[in-house]
């Protein structure tokens, strides 16, 4: 179904492979004219033209990346505008959409959620973007309609940020990555690797996107096999898969941890182009007649069955067959690793799912960027066609992924076909993937063609003794399990005929619905500020040294951002940085808050010009420690704060306030034996903390300890390849080390000045 080669590898004209190794050149020399080096094959992929085309800088190993658009949601584009409107923005540079897919419930804090609606649409008339109001599309669906170009570049702050199926390379990123770009600076990455994802064979009737997709991270999460790199999906099975089909695949690739995707075009693809009066848009992208990668990934499409992704992780991955099987052993598999997620705060078991040797769940959910498509509904609708969910607790829900697609399926007849069932047909919202609509009753079971299943993220909450879980699943098989009384059954098991229906796109709901300022800034629109929407606070430059308490330990072998800041309620503050930081970690350690704050309240003396001691008297020994080897230290070169130790943190979304909350409760580090994702570590130096790494084995510190780092500043200065800290305790210090890793120049002067908005703050 999966498997991973060691090793490079060639791809000969799009459709051989040859391992690299000794025989390697003698092999390409035979079939292709002319010495082809590995470096200069490496130029042949997809992925390095596309780069070449962006980069500014040049050195294609040192990349400073120009993207063509950026995108938004309405959790994320406040906060962007506000920090680049700090540095002195007058104007998008390149089309900016800003989307309202997320905070489209206008409930929760009032009038909070439709006043950051209305400060997007006074910045994309004052600033000359464009504005999408609610229930108008998902942001990744209005993308693909309305944004792809073969070949193009996207950045969005949002981490399913996903577009390589149409040939558009889109990386999502923490919002000040948007920010840079917003102010006419660079996305600067070392050159990533790319990994060759070949295709055989086609899907048999029954088996959806998500199944491939599942397959597929199943097979390399763990290992880490594409993290940080790029995926590019080639191969003759390419071909066997629509557009939609490819885009389900795609949205996913962001559970894997790599950077971005991108595919190889062909007709499919200029249809889909020209289906949405695009066709200009469309480029023919294929890998040249000798390309190299540096990873290889096989996929017999023909193989791959109805998958399930069962509690805690989008990679706990099995065929639903396996699970039928064996659903005592899986299950006991599952509760163990929720004991682990879940840090035995509730207990959690599935037993009471099975009945009469099947497993049967509570809910149903088709929704979002990857679940909303097109061909996703219409296939559940004929699956679903003259059955019934019943009148029982199980329910139904599906999410059309924009209102074009909405109105084809009215017209098509498949939105009666679903609502027949029972079924409820919503607007295009992205609640349901993280915790804003749809929330199960406590123990409840979710089944969704979503993008996520981490704790808490479909809405429970641990500290009121509340747990339901989801499953990731295909829509096919989400809607066989609904026509079958909610029994868990793989799409395969449908013995009737899955249609093909022409999809036809109503450009006119856009046209008559969306802001559009065509790129022309108008400086006389005030900007509309809810009482909700807060400045950033004042951040100071790194200190010469730093006291830091260690404020949180996390040993999970990840800890995803939903830990770090819950979504769900939350979102609606994501506009107030002091009003979110409340949150931050309250669903992992309720007691992180206080703590960090405790410690905070000696920066603040300090930034005050009062003692620090007399603030927080127990420092007093701590200070005596410190001036025991270091007496120079003193009130004016030290800085005071808090940090985390996670053993692998910034698992999952892009969302920069999972490092931001942390800063504003005075955080200036966290501590990791490896970050998960690119993006998350780019957070936090964006926002002036430390990104330390060390070692994996016994930790020479533990929670609520004080931490000592002298000349720090001089540190990240100079380049330190080892920093040495301390550990304050019985009157002495303790030596141990920790490293930055790799620091671009721009990213050093971040830290030193003490976030982005200080590093481009005009006034300074």
């Amino acid at each position: 179904m999966v498997t991973l080669e060691n090793g490079g590898t060639y791809l000969i004209n799009g459709t051989e492979l040859v391992p690299d190794g000794s025989e390697a050149q003698q092999i390409l020399s035979a079939k292709i004219p002319g010495h082809v080096s590995k470096s200069e094959a490496a130029q042949g992929t997809i992925a390095y033209r596309i780069l070449k085309a962006h980069n500014t800088s040049d050195n294609m190993e040192k990349l400073k990346i120009r993207f063509d658009k950026l995108t938004s949601h309405d959790i994320t584009f406040v906060g962007i505008i506000q920090t680049a409107r700090a540095s002195g923005l007058t104007r998008f540079p390149i089309p900016y959409v800003l989307t309202n897919c997320h905070n489209s419930l206008c409930a929760v804090g009032g009038t909070i959620n439709e006043d950051d609606h209305m400060f997007g649409l006074s910045c994309a008339k004052r600033y000359g973007g464009v504005y999408v109001p609610p229930h108008q599309a998902v942001i990744h669906q209005y993308a693909r309609e309305m944004l792809a170009t073969g070949g193009g570049m996207i950045l969005g702050s949002d981490s399913h940020t996903r577009y390589g199926a149409l040939g558009t390379m889109a990386v999502g990123e923490g919002g000040p990555e948007l920010v840079k770009q917003l102010l006419s600076q660079t996305y600067d990455i070392n050159r990533p690797e790319v990994v060759c994802v070949y295709l055989t064979g086609s899907p048999q009737k029954g088996v959806g996107p998500q199944d491939v997709a599942l397959a597929i991270i199943g097979a390399v999460f763990q290992n880490g096999y594409v993290k940080n790199k790029i995926m590019e999906f080639v191969g003759p099975g390419v071909a066997s898969l629509s557009a939609d089909f490819r885009i389900g695949i795609d949205v996913m690739t962001t559970e894997t941890t790599c950077l971005s995707s991108i595919w190889e075009t062909d007709a499919h693809i200029e249809e889909f182009y020209e289906i949405h009066g695009r066709k200009q848009d469309y480029k023919l992208l294929k890998p040249d007649k000798v390309a190299y990668y540096d990873g290889l990934i096989r996929v017999d499409l023909s193989k791959v069955k109805p998958m399930i992704a069962m509690p805690f992780h989008p990679s706990n991955t099995y065929s639903i067959e396996e699970l039928n099987e064996n659903l005592s052993d899986i299950l006991a598999d599952v509760e163990k690793r929720a004991a682990v997620s879940l840090d035995n705060a509730v207990p959690y078991s599935l037993r009471d799912k099975v009945k009469d040797g099947g497993f049967y769940v509570d809910q149903g959910i088709i929704a979002g960027c990857a679940g909303g498509g097109f061909e996703n509904i219409c296939a559940a609708a004929d699956i679903l066609k003259g059955r019934y969910i019943g009148n029982d607790g199980f329910t139904l829900s599906v999410y059309p992924a924009s209102m074009p697609i909405y109105m084809e399926l009215i017209k098509n007849g498949c939105a009666a076909a679903i609502l027949e069932t029972g079924a409820v047909l919503k607007t295009a919202f992205c609640g349901p993937c993280f915790g804003a609509g749809d929330t199960p009753a406590n123990r409840a079971f979710s089944i969704r063609h979503s993008t996520r299943n981490f704790p808490n993220r479909e809405g429970s909450k641990l500290q009121s003794g509340q747990i339901a879980s989801v499953a990731l699943m295909d829509a096919r098989s989400i809607a066989a399990t609904a026509a079958n009384g909610g029994r868990l059954t793989p799409a395969t098991d449908f013995d009737g005929t899955i249609g093909t229906y022409r999809y036809h796109f109503d450009s006119r709901i856009y046209q008559n619905r969306v802001f559009d300022s065509k790129g022309v800034a108008d400086p006389s629109v005030p900007i509309r500020l809810g009482p909700n929407i807060k400045d950033w606070p004042a951040m100071c430059a790194l200190p010469e040294h730093l006291i830091l308490q260690v404020v949180s330990e996390i040993h999970d072998p990840v800890t995803t951002t939903d830990e770090l800041i819950p979504s769900g309620e939350t979102s609606s503050y994501r506009s107030n940085p002091l009003g979110l930081a409340e949150f931050t970690l309250s669903r992992k350690d309720p007691a992180y808050v206080g703590r960090a704050k405790d410690i905070q309240k000696a920066q603040k003396a300090v930034m005050e010009g009062r003692c620090p001691v007399e603030e927080k008297p127990e420092l007093r020994e701590v200070m005596e420690a410190v001036h025991s080897r270091y007496p120079d230290v003193k009130r004016e070169n030290l800085g005071f704060g808090s940090t985390i130790f996670a053993v692998k943190p910034g698992d999952g979304s892009a969302r920069e306030q999972a490092a931001s909350c942390q800063k504003v409760l005075g955080g200036w580090a966290n501590i990791a034996n490896e970050y998960a994702t690119k993006r998350y570590r780019s957070n936090l130096i964006n926002w002036g903390m430390l990104p330390f790494l060390i070692e994996k084995g016994e930790l020479p510190f533990q929670n609520l300890d004080y931490l000592f780092f002298p000349d720090i500043r001089r540190a990240v200065e100079e380049k330190a390849d080892r920093i040495r800290g301390y550990v304050i305790g019985n009157g002495g210090l303790k030596e141990f080390f920790v490293t930055l890793g790799e620091l671009t120049e721009e990213e050093r002067q971040i830290i030193l000045k003490g976030c982005l908005i200080n590093y481009n703050r005009v006034d300074q």
